[in-house]
Formats: structure tokens, sequence, C-alpha cells
């Protein structure tokens, strides 16, 4: 199988640099990075794709056995990586594609050498001693709200997710990338987003590692920021001034910044 046409792999910046690769988030496809993307390539080069399922992947590779779990995203980046020969990428996730980064990475080792997570959250449901933002009725209403009429639920839900209310394009440009997604691949992709529990597996980043969060976030409290680095002892955590779950499209230059300080401090 073609990996690069399967994920609609796009490469850009400079040929000589190290690598970074670019990965979105439920309801997303690789255009949401496109605000931060020109100032990123001035220095590195850019590995941007899609999730089967997503923007323009290859739709007749998606299978709901293989993408009910983050383990199957996980693979569509380890298979990126290697059809690339990657070596040391750094992997920058948005949100549930954070915790992607962190299985691939002790899935391949090899490939990815420094994760930037964006907005991330190991588990959404509230636990004992654990705010993820949700309660279990919570994320069964939403899930049930979804699968009924996924239509609206978009309209609704985006641009909570995204925030800024003084900024409805931002909330408008989720609500149409949610809607351009397949609603029964949306369905798969959300119960596997929203019902996951990825707290163990931070114990198994060893390598450096950006938590970027933001001082306002409806999806992702500034606990679960708190609580990602604790969990991962060679983290660094930055808190945006910026609102919404997207700081890529709502604080573009804020986003960039923090990432190249993080690299320039790996380097």
């Amino acid at each position: 199988m073609d990996i690069s046409r399967r994920n609609n792999v796009q490469v850009t910046g400079r040929a000589d640099a190290p690598v970074l690769v670019l990965a979105h988030g439920f309801g997303c496809d690789q255009n949401m990075w496109r605000l931060v993307v020109p100032a990123l390539a001035e220095r590195y080069r850019l590995v941007l794709f899609d999730y089967v399922g997503s923007g323009g992947s290859d739709l007749s590779a998606w299978s709901e056995e293989r993408y009910s779990s983050l383990h199957g995203y996980a693979r569509d980046v380890v298979e990126v990586c290697e059809e690339l020969d990657l070596r040391q990428a750094v992997f920058v996730g948005h949100s549930v594609s954070a915790m992607v980064g962190v299985l691939a990475a002790r899935a391949a080792p090899e490939r990815i050498g420094a994760l930037v997570m964006v907005t991330p959250s190991p588990r959404y449901i509230d636990d004992e001693g654990y705010r993820g933002g949700f309660g279990t009725e919570d994320i069964d209403e939403l899930l049930a709200s979804l699968e009924a009429n996924y239509l609206g639920w978009s309209s609704a839900m985006a641009p909570v997710i995204m925030g800024n209310p003084e900024r409805p394009e931002l909330g408008q440009e989720l609500t149409n990338s949610f809607c351009a997604t397949d609603p029964d691949i949306a369905r798969v992709f959300a119960r596997t987003t929203f019902l996951s529990d990825s707290r163990d597996d931070l114990k198994s980043v060893s390598v450096p590692t950006l938590v970027l969060e933001c001082e306002q976030d409806a999806i992702a409290p500034r606990e679960v920021g708190a609580y990602v680095h604790a969990a991962i002892p060679s983290s660094r955590l930055v808190t945006l001034d910026a609102t919404g779950h997207c700081p890529q499209l709502s604080a573009p230059e804020a986003t960039t910044r923090a990432v190249l300080d993080f690299l320039e401090s790996v380097r």
C-alpha cells in the first residue's frame, strides 16, 4: 500500500533540517496546522498527514476494527514515519493525537525523538483523584447526541471546543471540518477519543516533551495539563495566554513561539 497516498502525506519546509510530524485531532485534518506551518517551515522540515478516515486520506483503507483503538492511529503514525524513513522526528500531536504520539513513540522509539503535546488529555472522564473535565453521564450524552444527529452535534459542539466566542469564524471553521467527516467514521473516532484512558501510557515516555495548554480550555482543563506534566519527568509545561482547545488556530503566534523555544532547548 502507498502510505503517502493513503494518509495524504505532505512534506514542506527545509529539506536539510530536523523533522516535525504534525498530527491533527478528532474531526480535523492537516489544514488545522496551516497558520503555524509558515514559521515552522523556515527552520524545520514538516510532515503533515491525515489519519485514515479524515481529510484527504483514502477512506477505503478505514476499518472500524483498527480505528476503535488509539493504537490504530498510532500505527498510521509509525507507518508514515517508516515510509519516509524518519529518524528521531519530533511528533507534534493536537488533542487526542498527543496520546497517539505516546503510543507511536513506544512502538517505534527510533522514529520519534521528542513529543509536543498540544492541549493533551489522557482521559476525558473524571476519576477518583483525577479531573478530566467530564462526568461519565456527560460523555454518554455527548456520544448519544453525536450518534443521533452528527451535523447538529457538530454545529453545537464545535464553537464550545474552539472557544473564543468573540471570533465566531473560528468556531465555524471547526464546524465545517467536523461536518466534512463521514458520520460513521466520526462516531468511531469520537468513542475512541472520549472513552480512552491513556494515563498509564504516560509512564513510558522518556523523550523530551512539551506539554502545551491554554489558560482556558473547556475540553482539557488546566488540571489535565498539570497531571500530564507530573506524569512525564522529562516534560516542560507551558500555559499559553489563550482560550479554547485549538491554539494553533486561535493563538498561532504564541503556539509557534512556544514550540520553537522548546525545540531550541532540546537540540
